[in-house]
């Protein structure tokens, strides 16, 4: 499979009802002309999966970094799932490496401490070209990825599907 292929795969086949689910998005305003189109995608893609609108809410956070202070707050309104949206594009410090790795590692620690999936959807890219062919580029967009993740790992938290 081509990477540009393998990177739209978006399990098609699934037959996902997300129509029992509550979903919080995260989203960072740094470098928003990226942020903004991942989260358009998560939001498009949770309603064609059955969530409803009024089920899916929406807290903004100034950068990348907050995203994981944004999540934790997210999870006291006991959503089914969280997505975590950010974009760090590499510039020519250590700060992206920094950064990069403290999301990752935070989301990562809040996926062991909490009950309730967060779906990480931080693109980190070398350049701004890259971050634009993966949210709504020649890539596709990995929001509509971290849709699909919120709902399977929530119904598999419920024991709605099989793993």
């Amino acid at each position: 499979m081509s990477r540009v292929e393998k990177n739209k795969n978006l399990n098609k086949n699934k037959d996902l009802n997300g129509s029992s689910l509550k979903v919080s998005i995260v989203v960072s305003q740094w470098n928003s002309q990226i942020t903004e189109s991942l989260y358009e995608a998560a939001f498009l893609k949770l309603k064609k999966l059955g969530v409803q609108s009024s089920n899916i809410s929406r807290i903004n956070v100034s950068g990348s970094f907050e995203l994981i202070f944004g999540c934790k707050l997210a999870i006291k309104d006991k959503p089914d799932s969280v997505i975590a949206i950010g974009s760090l594009i590499k510039g020519e410090t250590k700060h992206f490496d920094f950064l990069s790795n403290a999301i990752a590692n935070g989301v990562k620690d809040l996926n062991i401490l909490f009950d309730v999936p967060i779906i990480f959807s931080v693109l980190t890219d070398n350049n701004l070209e890259q971050a634009i062919n993966r949210s709504g580029g020649k890539y596709g967009n990995k929001g509509d990825e971290a849709a699909l993740a919120a709902v399977e790992m929530a119904l598999l938290n419920k024991n709605k599907i099989q793993s």
